[in-house]
């Protein structure tokens, strides 16, 4: 019996010192189990190259702080436990991330309040209001965060809200943003070189001012310029003189932009931007292969629509993609405002479908597209996808299954806002829009060149290019901007004053730029698809819910206990015989 007493003590010292050593050793490791299906809690591998490059300290200060948080048509408690835990996510794979939760609003002195608010809204963060139990407004929520790290500091923005979307979805958004959101903020802090890409001009391109929400988008990650080829070699490219027998052309810029021409290319243009290709250069073409905008319509009820001759025909053929002269009329499309009827000497405004601005719904996996909201277009064109050797070709957006094409030269009029369509005409399904085009591309030159040019070494010229990526959309005004009534403001690409509604067209610029410059890891990022598992609201009753909180709470009690005691009652019987 003694030795038996004494056998016990030392397995409960043996274990206990177990326990010790287990803990001293955690101390110095750590190790994360992720069990959940989508990896939810494990950091993508471009956020943890960004973290492990940190050299000094990123603070995060978060506006969603306290225990008394409103509950609110969005649950902004969840969303503060789930940034807490990226936030601890990121601090256990550097040391250089520190956090800390405030309310801007605690102070009881108005004007103290007032102050931090107004300093919250000019740097960039936007306030919401949060709501009681009952319905009624409760206090005024900044969702959001200042990061900051040497002497810059950036807003952040955590509550990825829209128009119309459920309050479900927009906590879902948000959290599956989250990582992609403060990651992102955290690479624009502390990137000290940007990459260089080009705009071209010259050739009736888009006007600038249509594209200043674009360029302000695209200079958050990279040093835009706008660059005319006028037939300049050294427009696109420099020499590099490592040695005179070394010599050789290498592109100046990452990317180019080719945002709607409406005046024909020469071909020397086209050879420039040619071997900008070969040598690895990146495109995105906005090149719409017909001529029509809403300003025709202004004065006239109808107008005609051409073919646009921008003599890249051959150079798109040859890459692996024919834009059709075509419209796509979609049902599924933009609302535009129209006069009908005037009161008191007041125009009476209402709103029809306008089949010519297709809206298109992202449902591709590739990551330019995934979890993308809906994209907003004008007179977009169809896209044929032709063979070309060594080149893989991806659908990025198409039409909606309720599409039909509109041949030119035609007439386009207003008459078609207020006749009801013929619905059985709208057969079209999945018209290809935008393609991705990558691999390594034949010149459109080859066996065209003369001598003098071909056998020059500092041209370098090549008749198949190094692996590369292009993306070919056939609307332009994809990633125009428009301008406020009134006042003349630009407002942000993708965001409609008529119907009041932010598309998705800004994100798509971005993660096809991302994409085009080696930043895949980045898109992969914002693209995660996270599952949010919440009950089903129209389950919980007043009469169901105790039964749902009797099975989910007292019953694993239960079990744990009856299994506690069979366990005693098991080892008494073995040890009193």
């Amino acid at each position: 019996m003694k030795k038996r007493k004494i056998n016990g003590i030392l397995t409960i010292v043996i274990g206990l010192l177990f326990v010790a050593a287990v803990n001293l050793i955690s101390s110095f490791f750590s190790a994360r189990l992720d069990l959940t299906s989508e990896k939810r809690f494990t950091l993508s591998p471009a956020t943890l190259e960004l973290l492990e490059g940190l050299d000094d300290y990123v603070y995060f200060k978060v506006m969603l702080s306290g225990n008394d948080m409103p509950v609110s048509p969005v649950n902004f408690q969840r969303l503060k436990n789930e940034t807490r835990e990226m936030l601890d996510e990121f601090r256990s794979h550097s040391k250089y991330i520190e956090y800390v939760f405030i309310d801007p609003t605690e102070s009881e002195d108005p004007e103290e309040v007032r102050a931090a608010m107004n300093e919250l809204v000019d740097k960039g963060l936007q306030p919401t209001q949060a709501y009681s139990k009952k319905g009624t407004a409760a206090k005024i929520i900044f969702p959001g965060a200042i990061i900051s790290y040497k002497d810059k500091e950036i807003p952040v923005q955590l509550l990825d809200s829209h128009l119309g979307v459920p309050t479900e979805e927009v906590l879902n958004n948000s959290i599956q943003t989250l990582e992609y959101n403060l990651s992102n903020a955290i690479r624009k802090l502390s990137t000290t070189r940007k990459p260089e890409i080009a705009v071209i001009t010259g050739h009736d391109e888009m006007p600038r001012g249509y594209m200043i929400s674009a360029e302000a988008a695209l200079r958050e990650y990279y040093n835009v310029s706008y660059v005319t080829i006028d037939g300049q070699v050294g427009s696109l490219a420099s020499i590099s003189r490592a040695g005179e027998d070394s010599a050789k052309m290498i592109n100046k810029y990452k990317a180019l932009i080719i945002p709607g021409p409406k005046s024909p290319f020469s071909e020397k243009d086209k050879f420039i931007l040619d071997q900008y290709i070969m040598r690895g250069g990146k495109v995105l073409w906005l090149v719409e292969p017909v001529l029509v905008t809403m300003d025709s319509l202004q004065n006239s009820p109808s107008t005609i629509v051409y073919s646009n001759h921008t003599n890249l025909e051959d150079q798109l053929f040859n890459y692996g993609v024919r834009l059709e002269p075509q419209l796509i009329m979609d049902l599924q499309c933009l609302s535009i405002p129209m006069t009908v009827g005037n009161v008191g000497g007041r125009p009476q405004i209402d709103f029809f479908p306008w089949y010519y601005f297709p809206v298109l719904t992202p449902n591709r996996t590739h990551p330019i597209v995934k979890n993308l909201d809906a994209i907003k277009t004008e007179f977009i064109s169809p896209i044929t996808l032709v063979d070309a050797p060594e080149i893989k070709s991806t659908i990025l957006l198409t039409s909606s299954p309720y599409s039909k094409l509109f041949s030119v030269p035609d007439e386009v009029s207003l008459k078609t806002l207020v006749e009801k369509p013929d619905e059985s005409l709208f057969t079209k399904s999945d018209i290809p829009v935008a393609v991705m085009l990558e691999g390594c591309f034949h010149s459109l030159y080859d066996n065209r060149i003369p001598p003098d040019i071909r056998d020059n070494p500092l041209m370098n010229y090549m008749s198949l290019g190094e692996p590369t990526a292009m993306v070919v959309i056939s609307d332009a005004d994809i990633f125009k901007n428009q301008f406020r009534t009134g006042d003349g403001q630009p407002l942000k690409m993708g965001y409609d004053q008529y119907t009041q509604i932010q598309f998705g067209n800004p994100e798509l610029l971005l993660n096809i730029m991302n994409y085009l410059c080696d930043d895949s890891q980045l898109i992969s990022v914002r693209s995660r698809e996270l599952k949010l598992r919440i009950l089903d609201s129209t389950k919980i009753t007043d009469k169901s819910k105790p039964v749902i909180q009797i099975i989910n709470l007292v019953i694993p009690s239960v079990l744990i206990i009856l299994g506690g005691v069979l366990y005693s009652l098991l080892r008494k019987r073995k040890y009193t015989k």
